[in-house]
Parts: structure tokens; C-alpha cells; sequence
């Protein structure tokens, strides 16, 4: 009865050293970064392991050469320990270091672009669109490789409507984030621009992202891309059709001559600039970079700080605007209102609703320091500027709007 409780004990613990075994081979082999030199170390381990043994007892057993066992021995030792040596101590101290360097956290796997970018290196621009088209199928629409990939296509194979196909394909797939989308098109405008010199598809474009994200920061920028397109075709025409430039006769005598101040340049005139301002935003009224343009020339040319206000209002008040270029465009206006006769009190509103809007922001913390020192900074304009006398200009300049600044 003994000798059976002995088998079943000594059977029961072969089996659970059997499957822990298992169970830790299989752990190794999906955490190890070779698993293949990790699958030949264990059959070399078994071979050396098993043929050593066998031969050391034949030896014992041949009584003539059975001193060469031990030498047989520490052969095995030698030889195992040069395989298996590093693990040992990577399994050891590994414990110890994860605490510092975050290595006992399981690390997500991540697609492998560098294969890709040394064959795009060596020119080898078709291989490379085959190791990042690998890297996709085990990472379906990953962004980085779809920007890749895309960027090899059109700008190093000249293949603008296979760049194209890829991006459109990522942008349809299910839950694609909308800043990916915006900015895959946004590239691939860029591309209609620069490659093929195609503003109407670049327009087409831009115009796809305000369709499928409207009322968002995202067709915000889009639409502001889409009012400057005309300035960049004339700048894509040029390129292609160059344009003979005059150059004026030199001035004669220009050392004897008592004053050159009609060399000088002539500065653009603002009441013409305003009048482009005013016909480009009758086309493109969410342009924000001409708007705030007009603003300051309402102001500073005209002394029309109410029309200026009114230009700055339209932007502030208008939806879904990035929160550093809404503080950008207060502060604008509060530096317009002190240079133009406002008093203390609307400065200062304005300051606050820098504060109010965005206290997160450093920008608030630099309102909050102004208004903390806005009498001085009254007291220094007062005492710089002298008395001007206004003349009497139109009233109707430019644009005009229902409600100036107000909240």
C-alpha cells in the first residue's frame, strides 16, 4: 500500500513539474523577442543535455576511459552556460530594474517602419511600399504607415492617384479618428497643389472636409485654406509661366544729388488695401487673417475704432475658433482700444474676458498682470502720445455690422 501513495505521489509531481514546464515554455515563447533562437537554444540544450549523459555513463561503465566522465561533464556545464547565461541574468535582475525603468509593464506591439525607410533611403521606393503594406496587415489603418506609405506613392513614385486611393481608403474605414482624417486630406490637398498644380481638386478637397465635419475647428481651418487658394494659384502660374519683371532706369548723378527720399519706396496705401480686404471677405468671410488685417487698418488709418471692434467681434464670437487665437484676437483689441481713446473701464473688460474665457491658458495670466498695472500703462500713452486733430472721414468705410463688441 506505501509503495502505491509512493507512485501516485512521485507520478502526481512529474506531472505538475511536466505542465508547469509547459506552461513556462509557452510564456517564454510569447515574450521572447527571438522566439526561433529560443526554440534552437532548448533543442541544443536537450541534445547536449541527453548525449552527454549517455556517453558519461557509457564511459563510467567502460571502466578503461571512465576518468574522461568528468571532463564530459564540464563540457556539458561549459557549453550550457554560454547558451543560457544571459537569460539567467536577465531573468534575475530583470525583477530589480522593471521597478525603475517600467519593464515588468507587458509593452503593446507597435508596426516597424524601419525597413521601409532604409529601402526608401537606398531609393528602393517599390520594396519599401512592400515592407510598410506588411506592417498594415498586422496594424489595419495605421496612421503613421498610411502617411508613409502615401508620401512614397506621390512624392517619390510620382503616383498622385495612388496616394490618393490610399488616403480616401483610410479615411472611409470605421473609427478613424477626425483629426487623422482632416489632416490625411489636408496632405493630400497640399499634394493637388505642389504635384499636380490642380487647385480645383485641392479646393475639392478641403471643401470634403467642411462637408463631413462641419461646424468643427477642423472645417474651420479647411475653409480658411480654401480663401487663400487664389493666392497660391497665382504663385503656382508663375512658376510655370515667369513673367518678365521691369527694372527702372538707374538715376543719374544719384552722388551729387542733395536728396534721395524719393528712392524710397511708396508705402502701400491702406484705403486701397482696405477696399481688397473688404471685396476678398465679400467671397471668403470666415478669413480671419484678412478680417483681422482690416481691423487694423480700420484703426490705425481710418481712426474708426468702432468699425475695427466690429471686425474683431465677428471673429471672437464666431464657433468652434482654436482658444489661443480667440485670446490672440482680445488682446488685439485691447491694444487697439488703448491706442485709440478708449477709456479705462472697456479696456479692462476686454482684459477680463481673456480671464474669464480661458483661465487655463498662460495667456490669461499675462491679462491678469496687465490689468494689474493698466493705470500705468494709461499714464505712459497719455504722456507719449500728443493731441491729434481728426478728420472727418466717411462713415460707411468698408463693411459695415449690426453690433459692435459685445458679450
Amino acid at each position: 500500500m506505501t509503495n502505491h501513495l509512493v507512485y501516485i505521489l512521485d507520478t502526481s509531481l512529474a506531472v505538475i513539474a511536466l505542465v508547469a514546464m509547459i506552461f513556462l515554455s509557452l510564456r517564454a515563447l510569447k515574450t521572447s523577442d527571438d522566439p526561433v533562437n529560443l526554440i534552437i537554444r532548448w533543442v541544443v540544450t536537450f541534445v547536449v543535455a541527453v548525449g552527454g549523459f549517455h556517453l558519461a555513463l557509457r564511459m563510467c561503465q567502460g571502466g578503461e576511459i571512465g576518468w574522461m566522465a568528468p571532463f564530459v561533464m564540464v563540457g556539458m556545464g561549459v557549453t550550457l552556460s554560454v547558451m543560457w547565461t544571459p537569460s539567467i541574468s536577465e531573468l534575475v535582475s530583470r525583477p530589480l530594474t522593471g521597478f525603475f525603468d517600467g519593464g515588468l509593464e507587458p509593452q503593446d506591439p507597435k508596426p516597424l517602419y524601419s525597413t521601409a525607410m532604409a529601402r526608401r533611403q537606398r531609393g528602393k521606393y517599390l520594396e519599401a511600399t512592400i515592407a510598410i503594406r506588411e506592417q498594415l496587415a498586422k496594424f489595419p489603418n495605421d496612421y503613421e504607415g498610411i502617411c508613409l506609405l502615401s508620401r512614397i506613392q506621390a512624392e517619390d513614385m510620382k503616383d498622385l492617384p495612388s496616394a490618393e486611393m490610399t488616403i480616401n481608403r483610410f479615411c472611409a474605414a470605421p473609427k478613424v479618428p477626425p483629426k487623422q482624417i482632416a489632416a490625411a486630406q489636408a496632405q493630400l490637398a497640399d499634394w493637388h497643389l505642389q504635384l499636380a498644380q490642380d487647385t480645383d481638386s485641392a479646393r475639392a478637397v478641403l471643401e470634403g472636409i467642411i462637408a463631413r465635419f462641419p461646424n468643427t475647428d477642423l472645417a474651420v481651418a479647411a475653409g480658411q485654406r480654401i480663401a487663400h487658394l487664389g493666392g497660391t494659384e497665382k504663385i503656382l502660374l508663375a512658376r510655370h509661366d515667369p513673367q518678365a519683371m521691369p527694372v527702372p532706369p538707374g538715376v543719374d548723378k544719384l552722388g551729387l544729388m542733395t536728396s534721395t527720399q524719393f528712392l524710397v519706396p511708396e508705402e502701400a496705401n491702406p484705403g486701397r488695401l482696405a477696399g481688397e480686404y473688404v471685396e476678398h471677405l465679400n467671397q471668403h468671410p470666415h478669413d480671419t487673417e484678412i478680417r483681422e488685417k482690416l481691423a487694423v487698418i480700420y484703426a490705425d488709418h481710418f481712426h474708426r475704432l468702432d468699425l475695427a471692434v466690429g471686425e474683431l467681434a465677428q471673429m471672437i464670437n464666431l464657433p468652434n475658433q482654436p482658444p489661443k487665437r480667440v485670446a490672440h484676437w482680445l488682446t488685439v483689441l485691447a491694444n487697439l482700444q488703448i491706442r485709440h481713446g478708449a477709456d479705462y473701464a472697456a479696456v479692462r473688460q476686454t482684459l477680463q474676458k481673456i480671464v474669464d474665457t480661458f483661465p487655463d491658458l498662460p495667456v490669461a495670466q499675462s491679462a491678469r498682470s496687465r490689468i494689474a498695472h493698466l493705470a500705468l500703462e494709461f499714464k505712459g500713452m497719455k504722456a507719449e502720445t500728443p493731441g491729434v486733430k481728426l478728420g472727418v472721414y466717411e462713415q460707411n468705410i468698408g463693411l459695415k455690422y449690426g453690433s459692435p463688441y459685445e458679450r
